[in-house]
């Protein structure tokens, strides 16, 4: 996704969030709390995956800290 994302728009980077932030809608292959963040730029392209904890709101404020660190 970062990676279309930096092609089509044909922007220096590309960033993408995908996951299960839940109440509901999690599996035992997808928890609720998983979440991929993905980044693109001319050298390099990858994904990192975290698993963050099973309460919505509470997995919304942990991704938000990674943005800032």
């Amino acid at each position: 996704m970062a990676f279309g994302i930096r092609t089509k728009s044909n922007a220096d980077i590309g960033i993408s969030t995908t996951g299960i932030a839940g109440p509901t809608g999690g599996s035992a292959e997808k928890p609720v709390g998983l979440v991929w963040i993905g980044y693109s730029d001319k050298d390099e392209t990858f994904a990192l995956q975290f698993t963050l904890v099973e309460n919505a709101e509470s997995s919304k404020n942990e991704l938000r800290k990674l943005h800032w660190n």
